[in-house]
C-alpha cells in the first residue's frame, strides 16, 4: 500500500492510503465517537456521530467512511464538530425510550456512554408522538425486540443480512416512522430467524435482548419439592468474568462454579461431561456411515441456530445432519434418567438449568422433539445477573470444583466452545478407535483459527478423511451450496452458527463497538479455551471415566438402542415465510 501524509488535530503522520479517517485517528490515539460503525460489518456513516471537519470540504464528513488522501487536514474536536455531534445525539435521544434504570443495558449502553461523554444534561427536542409507540415483540422463545429503544444504527440489519445471510430484519417505512423490523411488522418468531442472537450482540442499546428467564430459576430453587441442577457450557467459563470486570478471555471456571453454588443449586455440573458423551455418539455415527455406505458428509448438530438455518434453507440435506442431540440436551436426558436413578430422586422433581453462551439454546429447549430434557436455558449474561441479584461478587471468590460424579470432563470437551473444536475432539477419538494407537499430536492446529471456512485432509487407518469447518451462517451457506452442487466432497463437516463459534455466541457478555472494532473477541476467548484444554490431565473423550461408566451401567454401548432413544433426535423442513 502507498503511504499518504495527513494532519489530524495538528499532528502530522503517514498512513496507508486505504484507511478511513476513523482508522487513521485510531492509529494517532485520537478517539472519534461512533454509534452505527462496526468494522467490516456496518460501515455506512448513518448516525453522523463520528463527523469531523475536513479542510476544504463544504460540510462535516463522517469519519468512518471518509478516505484519507495526500495532504488531508482533519479536525476532530472543533466547536463546530462538538456542536454537531451534540445536536445529532439530542435528536436520537428525543426518539428513544429513556427508561435507563430499568433497562438490561444500563451501564453497558453505548448511547448512555455517549450522552455522559458529551455532557448531555437535557433533551432539547420534542419526544416522539405517543401514537407511534410500538408494541414489544416478545412472542419468541429467545429474542425480545423493542423498537422504542432502537436508534436506527442498522448494525443488527447488517449482521443478520451480511454475516448470517438470514435477513429477517431491515429498515421499514420513512421519516419519523422509520423502524427496524421484520417485513410487514411480523413477529420474529414468525420469520426464518434462527435465534442466533448476533443481532443482540451488536445492538448498542436494548432494542434487542434475550428473553429473560431468571425468575423461573429462582422459583425452582425456592421450591422445596424440586431438585435443581445447573450445567455450564465450555464457552461460558472464558467469558462470564467480563461481566464482573475481569479482562476479556479470563478463565474463571472455579470462580464461576463457586458463584453458582452460592445461588442455591443442588448440583453444579459441567456440560463438558456431556460433550464427551456427544463425541462418543457422533464419532460412532461417523464410523458407521463411513463403513456402511451411509449418507455423507456427516454434519454436526450441536449448534441449534445452525440446525434451524438448515431446516429453513437446506431441507434436502437434513439427512446429512447428525442425529445426536446437542451436549446440554443429552445431559438433560441423562440427568432425568441415569442420574435420577443413581440418587433415588423422582425424575419429575429434577429441574435442569443450562447456562449457555447461546440464545438459540432457548429455542432448542422448547422444541417439541426435545421438550422436557432441559427446563430453562440462561445465557451467560443472565447467569451473571443472577449472581449480582444475590450479591455474589464472582471475581472475589475462591475457586470451587464442579460436583461429582457429573462434573468430570476432558480437554476435548472444553474445546467445543471454539470453532473447529468439535471436529478436533471427534478426530482425537475416531483416530484412536480406528488406528488402535494413540494420536502422536492431539493438537490439530489445521482445524483451529477463526477463519470462516477451514478444510483439512487427515490420514486415518489407511483412509483419507476430508473435513471442513464453517462458522457464521454466511460461510455455512457457501459451504453447503458447494457440497450440494458437487463441487466439494467431505466426510465430516462442523458448523457453528456464530462467527468464531460459541465463544462469540449471542448470549455472551456484550462488548461495546469501540472494543469489538479493535479487539478480536473470538481469538482472545478461544485462546483461553485451548489453555484450559492443555491444563487438563485427560484430553480425549473416550478416556473420560464418567462417560465410560454411563455406558457400562446404563447405556450399553455407543449407538445402542437405549442411547438412540435418549441421546438422538430428528429434524423437519421449515418454510422460509
Amino acid at each position: 500500500m502507498a503511504l499518504v501524509n495527513i494532519i489530524i488535530d495538528g499532528k502530522a503522520m503517514q498512513v496507508e492510503d486505504n484507511l478511513t479517517v476513523l482508522e487513521a485517528a485510531r492509529l494517532a490515539k485520537v478517539n472519534i465517537p461512533t454509534l452505527c460503525y462496526l468494522k467490516e460489518i456496518n460501515e455506512i456513516g448513518a448516525c453522523r456521530i463520528c463527523v469531523v471537519e475536513v479542510k476544504g470540504a463544504r460540510a462535516l464528513q463522517a469519519a468512518c467512511v471518509f478516505p484519507v488522501s495526500e495532504g488531508l487536514e482533519i479536525l476532530t474536536n472543533s466547536s463546530k464538530v462538538r456542536e454537531a455531534r451534540k445536536i445529532t445525539l439530542d435528536l436520537i435521544l428525543s426518539n428513544h425510550d429513556r427508561s435507563c434504570l430499568t433497562c438490561k443495558r444500563n451501564n453497558n449502553c453505548e448511547l448512555q456512554t455517549l450522552s455522559i461523554d458529551m455532557g448531555i444534561e437535557e433533551i432539547k427536542f420534542m419526544p416522539r408522538k405517543a401514537e407511534i409507540k410500538k408494541e414489544i415483540d416478545n412472542l419468541g422463545a429467545s429474542i425480545v425486540r423493542d423498537a422504542n429503544k432502537c436508534v436506527l444504527c442498522r448494525r443488527c440489519v447488517a449482521v443478520c443480512k451480511n454475516v448470517q445471510t438470514v435477513a429477517v430484519i431491515d429498515t421499514n417505512e420513512r421519516g419519523i416512522r422509520t423502524q427496524v423490523s421484520p417485513a410487514f411488522e411480523m413477529a420474529l418468531s414468525d420469520t426464518p430467524c434462527v435465534n442466533c442472537g448476533q443481532c443482540i450482540a451488536v445492538c448498542p442499546v436494548a432494542a434487542l435482548t434475550e428473553k429473560d428467564e431468571i425468575e423461573k430459576v429462582w422459583d425452582a430453587i425456592n421450591d422445596p419439592e424440586k431438585y435443581v441442577i445447573v450445567q455450564t457450557a465450555p464457552a461460558v467459563r472464558v467469558a462470564i468474568g467480563e461481566e464482573f470486570g475481569m479482562p476479556i478471555g479470563t478463565r474463571s471456571t472455579g470462580k464461576m462454579v463457586a458463584g453458582l453454588k452460592m445461588l442455591g443449586f443442588d448440583k453444579v455440573f459441567d456440560t463438558d461431561t456431556a460433550a464427551d458423551l456427544t463425541i462418543m455418539e457422533e464419532g460412532t455415527e461417523l464410523l458407521n456411515r463411513i463403513k456402511n455406505g451411509g449418507k455423507l458428509p456427516l454434519i454436526t448438530s450441536c449448534s441449534p441456530g445452525w440446525i434451524k438455518f438448515c431446516e429453513h434453507n437446506f431441507p434436502d440435506m437434513l439427512d446429512n445432519l447428525s442425529s445426536c442431540k446437542s451436549p446440554h440436551e443429552m445431559f438433560g436426558a441423562m440427568l432425568k434418567t441415569y442420574f435420577a436413578e443413581k440418587i433415588g430422586v423422582d425424575p419429575s422433581k429434577i429441574f435442569v438449568v443450562s447456562i449457555m453462551p447461546c440464545t438459540a439454546k432457548k429455542f432448542e429447549a422448547a422444541r417439541e422433539e426435545l421438550a422436557g430434557d432441559v427446563d430453562v436455558v440462561l445465557t451467560t449474561r443472565e447467569a451473571a445477573r443472577m449472581m449480582k441479584q444475590a450479591g455474589v461478587k464472582m471475581n472475589e471468590l475462591d475457586d470451587a470444583q464442579f460436583d461429582d460424579p457429573m462434573g468430570e470432563a476432558t480437554g476435548a470437551a472444553v474445546i467445543f466452545g471454539a470453532t473447529g473444536g468439535v471436529m478436533e475432539a471427534a478426530v482425537r477419538t475416531v483416530y484412536e478407535i480406528l488406528e488402535g494407537k494413540p494420536l502422536a499430536d492431539i493438537n490439530l492446529t489445521a482445524v483451529r483459527g477463526t477463519q470462516g471456512i477451514k478444510e483439512a485432509s487427515l490420514d486415518v487407518a489407511g483412509m483419507t478423511i476430508n473435513v471442513a469447518i464453517a462458522s457464521g451462517l454466511a460461510n455455512a451457506r457457501s459451504l453447503m451450496e458447494s457440497v450440494r452442487d458437487g463441487e466439494k466432497q467431505y466426510h465430516f463437516i462442523e458448523v457453528m452458527a456464530c462467527p468464531g463459534g460459541c465463544v462469540n455466541g449471542g448470549g455472551q457478555p456484550i462488548q461495546p463497538a469501540d472494543v469489538r472494532n479493535w479487539t478480536d473477541l473470538r481469538s482472545v476467548r478461544a485462546s483461553a479455551i485451548y489453555e484450559e484444554d492443555e491444563s487438563l490431565k485427560i484430553r480425549k473423550s473416550h478416556e473420560n471415566p464418567v462417560v465410560m461408566k454411563m455406558y457400562e451401567e446404563f447405556l450399553g454401548e455407543p449407538g445402542s438402542h437405549k442411547a438412540h432413544h435418549l441421546l438422538h433426535t430428528k429434524y423437519a423442513a421449515r418454510s422460509n415465510y
